[in-house]
């Protein structure tokens, strides 16, 4: 199964070299591609959060397939551990869904239309978190699905 995170905006500075590492771990079991779209209007135009998030909303669209399992990460969307997760993906695995996008919106979130596309709304945390940390934190849980998945030793939570 292919795996994608589909984030608007680039992680610069610090966390770089900590998400590469996790994303390299993790595509020990998946086949792990990124795709960035750009943030806001650009940046000669001001612009309300609404004309905002519809702009990066039709980039993320029409980078989904049809036959995609959309996972958006949203603060209003459903807790989910790292076991969990694991069962997902390997569900996804086992019912042969050749493609599962996990969404990561700019700074106002993710627009309705993305909501609505979406097969499950996963909340990484009730906090707000920046992209950057997003992208991060779900690296290293797509690294652990997979130690989890094949019952290495990695993984010490319940």
């Amino acid at each position: 199964m292919n795996v994608r995170i589909l984030a608007v905006g680039a992680v610069k500075g610090t966390l770089t070299v900590p998400l590469e590492e996790y994303q390299e771990r993790a595509r020990r079991y998946w086949r792990l591609e990124t795709e960035e779209v750009p943030a806001g209007l650009g940046r000669s135009r001001k612009a309300d959060a609404g004309s905002v998030m519809a702009a990066e909303e039709e980039r993320l669209l029409e980078r989904i397939p049809e036959n995609a399992r959309v996972l958006a990460l949203t603060r209003e969307g459903k807790g989910m551990g790292s076991r969990a997760l694991a069962r997902t993906l390997e569900e996804m695995t086992v019912r042969s869904v050749p493609h599962a996008i996990f969404v990561i919106g700019g700074a106002f979130g993710l627009g309705d239309g993305v909501l609505r596309r979406a097969d499950l709304r996963i909340s990484l945390s009730p906090m707000t978190l920046p992209h950057e940390l997003a992208r991060l934190v779900l690296a290293e849980q797509l690294y652990r699905a997979g130690t989890i998945l094949r019952n290495e030793p990695y993984h010490k939570g319940p």
